[in-house]
């Protein structure tokens, strides 16, 4: 188990427990479970890079305790 913390610059900071083989999808309906959005409305970004949903967090090389930045569609 990892966790993740999103945050969304408006005052919302979410922080996820997910496994490292979980694709970004997996990751959004979590985030979407916590916050009360819809899944396909989040997207994820890391500096300029958006993460598609179809690719694992290990691919990524997500680790435990990254920081991820979270937007709305």
């Amino acid at each position: 188990m990892i966790e993740i913390t999103c945050n969304d610059r408006l005052g919302k900071k979410v922080r996820i427990k997910c496994n490292a083989d979980d694709t970004i999808g997996d990751l959004k309906k979590l985030i979407a479970a916590q916050t009360g959005t819809k899944w396909d409305r989040i997207v994820l970004k890391k500096w300029y890079t958006i993460y598609k949903d179809h690719v694992t967090l290990q691919d990524y090389e997500i680790h435990d305790g990254m920081n991820l930045e979270l937007y709305y569609q």
